[in-house]
């Protein structure tokens, strides 16, 4: 059997018992000595799946399509769009939100236990306002007649949306329930005083027109300036639909957890990588003191032009633009000298095990580590171990309940 044949198992539909939670949203089950990645299911139950795709020798995915036994974490889902074959936007709506939290703890020590050799405990504290209508910021997906959705798991099929209940109801009207035509996608966000923001971009994804919305105003109009968002005691200026915090509590808890691990001292030197519009640094910036320095580096162009006009009060805070590479990072570290302590935000991927290393050779006394996916943390954090640096704490936060995704702050310390 050829991995590129599978097992010729597509549409099949058997009967499993299923096991374990799996990073990326659904259980593991064995079925004729094969793997079955089994989607809208729960550890423990007996379902009926069909499998979805199969087109390797080790493994299929596949859906629990007939729940036979139920485990007790399994609700009616709130989405009529969720389900089988249905919207792929949420992993567990079928599942009660005190279980998506022990879902998700299982996968963070999971993740560290496999890729790190760490036996960790972990809790996944829930953020404010409860599992539905937390989500600020969003990209649908237009059809080919113009009507906005969101795709069926790994598919480009469009399933077209009236509603998506995770989404904040401002966000969800502005975009849902019309036509777009000429466009292959809509990005929208709102920010902390309410004002809507909606970018359409191309097939191509790449931009088109953006439009804004202010609260009790009746037509769109062109933007001026950027969007507000607030955290940390801070008001801070972003792109309209730029990267920031999905969910609105999300930024307070992770500044709360970063400033914590962090301890800066008067007269330290802090780096924060990946910086985006300077939230970590700005948070820290005060506590280093008129003595202190908080240098930010970010790649984006845009973030770097937010991050200067969010730090323009802080003379102790430098917004440096360029990329978080080994080489890049190195040279950077040349004129900085020895950071007391490094912040880091990577992208999904991580830092990487360079650039893990080269901060470690820079000797921080600590190492502050944000991490949205479980799997890039573990690998950086046994880069880091590997190069004389302990997992010393880690909290962790759900900040996309209704998904598989989990956001880490890790502390790491010389060991």
């Amino acid at each position: 059997m050829s991995a590129a044949a599978g097992g010729g198992w597509e549409g099949r539909r058997f009967e499993v018992t299923v096991g374990p939670v799996a990073h990326g949203g659904h259980c593991v089950a064995r079925h004729e000595g094969r793997v079955v990645f089994v989607r809208h299911t729960l550890p423990g139950e007996r379902v009926v799946v069909e499998v979805t795709e199969d087109r390797h020798a080790g493994f299929c995915r596949a859906d629990a399509v007939e729940v036979l036994e139920a485990a007790p974490q399994r609700v009616e889902r709130p989405c009529p769009y969720s389900g089988p074959g249905k919207c792929g936007g949420c992993d567990w709506q079928h599942v009660s939100h005190a279980g998506q939290l022990e879902l998700k703890a299982a996968v963070v020590r999971e993740q560290l236990s496999r890729l790190a050799g760490l036996e960790v405990p972990v809790t996944v504290e829930a953020l404010p306002g409860g599992p539905l209508r937390w989500r600020s910021r969003a990209r649908f997906a237009l059809d080919r007649a113009g009507d906005p959705g969101l795709r069926r798991h790994r598919s480009h099929d469009v399933v077209a949306l009236d509603d998506c209940p995770i989404t904040v109801e401002p966000a969800a009207q502005a975009v849902l329930g019309r036509r777009w035509l000429d466009a292959g996608a809509v990005d929208v966000a709102v920010d902390s005083a309410g004002v809507v923001t909606t970018a359409t971009l191309d097939r191509r994804g790449r931009p088109q027109d953006v439009l804004v919305l202010r609260p009790g105003a009746d037509v769109p109009e062109e933007p001026a300036g950027r969007a507000q968002r607030s955290a940390g005691g801070r008001d801070w200026e972003v792109e309209g639909t730029g990267f920031w915090q999905v969910h609105p509590a999300a930024a307070d808890a992770l500044v709360e957890a970063v400033s914590g691990f962090a301890a800066v001292q008067p007269g330290e030197t802090v780096l924060d990588l990946y910086a985006g519009a300077g939230l970590f640094g700005g948070a820290l910036a005060p506590g280093v003191g008129p003595g202190g320095r908080v240098v930010c580096v970010e790649s984006d162009a845009a973030a770097c032009a937010a991050a200067d006009a969010n730090l323009a009060d802080l003379p102790q805070a430098e917004v440096w633009q360029g990329d978080v590479d080994a080489p890049g990072l190195t040279e950077l570290l040349v004129d900085l000298g020895r950071p007391d302590v490094v912040v880091l935000d990577p992208p999904r991927a991580g830092a990487g095990k360079d650039v893990s290393r080269v901060i470690a050779g820079a000797a921080p006394r600590a190492v502050v580590y944000v991490a949205c996916d479980p799997a890039s943390l573990a690998r950086d954090v046994a880069a880091f171990a590997a190069a004389g640096y302990r997992l010393a704490d880690l909290r962790a936060y759900d900040c996309f309940p209704m998904t598989a995704h989990v956001e880490c702050v890790a502390l790491l310390v010389p060991a």
